[in-house]
């Protein structure tokens, strides 16, 4: 345990906003004290990985998906979504990072009292309807209502199922040589969150990006599943998290290239204006993918061919020249410098998924 981790003595927002705080949490106070046997089943993967999802082997080459996460966005209605289609999009990306089909989804919805029906039956109908567009079944669940105060609107929790068939994509697979590909424009969802949460009266003609993309993964898993040797969605802490833990989890260097990376002119703008790192905030409708270098032109082209025509590749792996340097991410700037691109600290956007 570090030593500022010994000093802590409450939880406050940054440790919820998904950057070094949460990972030093998580890490130190729940997974130090679970014993080492019991961080997965025998075969599969677990608090050993901290991916996506966690992998129960379920034969030959096959393995179930379990992941579960909880939101709390606010304000629960904001361009382009609300936290019904957040919760139901997030727990199937979540899923499809690991190389799995989404197949069913359990919830637990907690509301205060007092909150308005009406309300509810658009959330929940916006979560039951992006489920079945994706023909993933919800299977349980579980209500309960919070005395007015204690509980500031609507929480959901949201557990997915998914199988995998054929091999899993484990972030810890990523080697020297992969090429780094995102699917789109970055940081549209966590800019719409912050715009609409500061109440400035700022229109920035910017929609959260929030979807499922079960319509880029499968085709993409089906095709070049060898090929992907990592995969995930850069929701909380943004790309800067996202890329620092496939660095810290493998020891290599990820170089990125700040022009090449697909940030929209706006959200960058409205982002640095309010001191906020773009390359920290949400994506909720983009994946970022580690691949075989000689099969990204392919995969880019593939991507295209799907409707994802922002995709591109914005960087690579490398094998540290000094051991010191291994678990970096560095950023070639737009002026020609170079800087590390540090993981993101501190309160980011409270309550952005």
């Amino acid at each position: 345990m570090t030593w500022y981790v010994r000093l802590w003595k409450f939880i406050t927002l940054a440790h919820g906003s998904g950057g070094k705080e949460t990972e030093e949490l998580v890490k130190n106070l729940i997974v130090q004290s679970v014993p080492p046997e019991l961080w997965r089943v025998e075969g599969g993967t677990g608090l050993d990985i901290l991916d996506d999802a966690a992998l129960i082997p379920a034969g030959e080459n096959r393995y179930i998906a379990v992941t579960v996460d909880t939101y709390t966005v606010k304000p629960i209605f904001f361009p382009g979504g609300d936290l019904g289609k957040l919760a139901a999009s997030g727990t199937i990306n979540d899923l499809l990072m690991v190389g799995a089909k989404p197949l069913a989804v359990l919830d637990g919805v907690v509301v205060e009292e007092g909150f308005p029906i009406e309300d509810f039956k658009k959330i929940m109908g916006s979560f039951i309807r992006t489920l079945a567009e994706e023909k993933v079944a919800l299977v349980g669940g579980d209500f309960k209502v919070m005395p007015k105060g204690q509980l500031d609107g609507i929480v959901i929790a949201s557990m997915g199922i998914g199988i995998v068939e054929g091999k899993p994509i484990v972030d810890t697979e990523i080697r020297p040589g992969d090429k780094i590909i995102v699917s789109g424009y970055l940081g549209d969802h966590g800019a719409a969150i912050l715009a609409a949460q500061q109440s400035l009266g700022v229109d920035l003609g910017v929609e959260s990006d929030v979807k499922p993309l079960t319509r880029l993964m499968l085709p993409l898993l089906e095709k070049y599943r060898d090929s992907i040797h990592g995969a995930g969605d850069p929701t909380r802490g943004g790309l800067a998290m996202l890329l620092n833990n496939w660095a810290e989890k493998t020891k290599t260097v990820i170089v990125i290239d700040e022009v090449k990376t697909p940030v929209r002119p706006q959200v960058r703008e409205y982002a640095e204006m309010l001191g906020v790192d773009p390359f920290s905030l949400a994506s909720e409708g983009a994946a970022v993918l580690a691949v075989e270098p000689s099969r990204a032109e392919e995969i880019i082209e593939y991507m295209h061919s799907l409707g994802f025509k922002e995709a591109t590749i914005i960087g690579e792996v490398y094998e540290p020249k000094d051991p010191r340097h291994a678990g970096r991410v560095l950023l070639k700037s737009v002026a020609g410098g170079v800087r590390i691109l540090e993981p993101p600290s501190g309160e980011i956007v409270p309550r952005i998924c």
